[in-house]
């Protein structure tokens, strides 16, 4: 028939169908291999994630912290009393009535100023008696005098006895003491009546006035309770009285700086010096008395406040410190848990110094650059493995030991910034 092609070209066409079908079934066991492959790999690297994520949740997550060096010593801060160099009661010396008065409180006054008059009738009449005395005794030891005199003088010419001139002369000189006390006792008033106007001691301030015209005034020493009629203080100097703790009581010496700080106003640092100590510690409080001496000519700060003493204790307490929630205490001893280089955790044994409350200071048994676990486990060991996390925000002044003191400098010294703050109470 026309258009029949031969035998050769069948068999042509046969081949390349055969070809492509062995191409299609390669790249079929191909991607049946490559899917194979994949869901094999798949399956390995979550086993192998899942074991990373096992190992990772089985290593501890810790904090750390490296000791401090401390190049001066910590700032102890105590409660303190702060009053005035000079504070004194008032009282009056003689019986009345407050006539008038010229300072009311907050008055400044000099010493020597005049506060206060009070109307004594009662003690002017005792005056005008007692010196109608004085006069009768004057006249009766000059007549007893002139007596003993003559009689004196008729015994050198035998003319009287000698028992009757030694008579006179005892009588002239019993007239005698009895002017001598008529005459001290018109001082003795004379003194009381002066004490009808009340004076100021010394330059202050008066910070209490307790009468008025009219009140009735009796004598500090009159038997009852005293009445003061005015307080006076000098506040242009200030003593501060703080009670050291026995554990720093050693530290504290006269002539050593210190500072005062309000807690209305605790960003300024009021100077002040050490003016004494008792030198001994009080055996009921375990405290010993510390006197600072502080200038305040400008006014600043006020009698009876209360005040939060700074003083910076001697460089050589302990070469480092650390918190207090690092330290592990063992049956052995106290010891430190540190991460090494591998973050495997390493006990070191340590000896510690003073406490300084929120800091520990400690003596031996650290180089200073070791990675210090911050609240280890009582279980933790040595070669644990170990995780280190960033400290939270919130927890990082915790974490550091109390807040370096601002601005510490003051008028005697600097405190260090980078120390940290003693709080101990009285």
């Amino acid at each position: 028939m026309e258009g029949q092609r031969p035998d050769g070209s069948h068999s042509a066409r046969d081949a390349a169908q055969g070809h492509r079908a062995r191409w299609i079934g390669v790249a079929v066991a191909v991607a049946v291999v490559a899917l194979a492959a994949q869901g094999i790999w798949s399956r390995h690297d979550a086993h192998a994630e899942l074991e990373r994520a096992a190992e990772h949740a089985s290593q501890t997550s810790v904090e750390v912290v490296r000791p401090q060096k401390s190049t001066s010593g910590p700032d102890l801060m105590l409660p303190g009393n702060v009053q005035a160099f000079l504070d004194t009661p008032i009282y009056a010396r003689t019986n009345g009535y407050l006539k008038k008065w010229y300072a009311d409180i907050g008055a400044h006054v000099k010493g020597g100023q005049l506060l206060a008059e009070i109307d004594t009738p009662e003690v002017d009449d005792q005056l005008r008696a007692a010196r109608a005395d004085l006069a009768n005794a004057d006249a009766n030891y000059a007549l007893a005098k002139s007596t003993a005199d003559r009689w004196t003088d008729m015994l050198k010419s035998k003319s009287v006895s000698k028992q009757e001139t030694d008579e006179k002369v005892g009588d002239m000189l019993a007239k005698k003491a009895t002017l001598d006390a008529a005459r001290f006792n018109v001082a003795r008033l004379e003194k009381t009546q002066s004490f009808q106007k009340v004076y100021a001691p010394f330059d202050g301030i008066v910070t209490a006035r307790n009468v008025d015209v009219g009140a009735l005034i009796d004598a500090g020493s009159a038997g009852g309770p005293a009445k003061e009629l005015f307080h006076v203080a000098q506040a242009d100097r200030l003593r501060v009285y703080v009670n050291v703790p026995q554990a720093y009581a050693l530290q504290i010496r006269a002539e050593q700086s210190a500072f005062l700080t309000l807690t209305e106003t605790p960003s300024r640092h009021y100077p002040g010096v050490v003016a004494r100590t008792a030198g001994a510690v009080d055996p009921q409080q375990r405290t010993m008395l510390v006197e600072v001496d502080v200038d305040n000519r400008n006014g600043d700060l006020l009698p009876g406040a209360y005040a939060q003493v700074h003083f910076a204790l001697s460089t050589g307490v302990a070469p480092f410190t650390l918190p207090g929630n690092t330290l592990l205490f063992r049956p052995d001893g106290v010891k430190v848990a540190t991460v090494d280089a591998q973050h495997k955790v390493k006990l070191m044994p340590v000896s510690l110094g003073t406490d300084f409350g929120t800091r520990v200071a400690i003596v031996s048994g650290l180089r200073g650059d070791e990675q210090v676990i911050v609240n280890p486990q009582d279980s933790i060991v040595d070669g644990a493995q170990v995780r280190i996390v960033a400290a939270k925000v919130e927890g990082a002044s915790g974490l550091s030991g109390a807040p370096a003191v601002e601005g510490a400098a003051s008028a005697t010294g600097a405190f260090a910034t980078d120390l940290p703050t003693v709080e101990a109470s009285s």
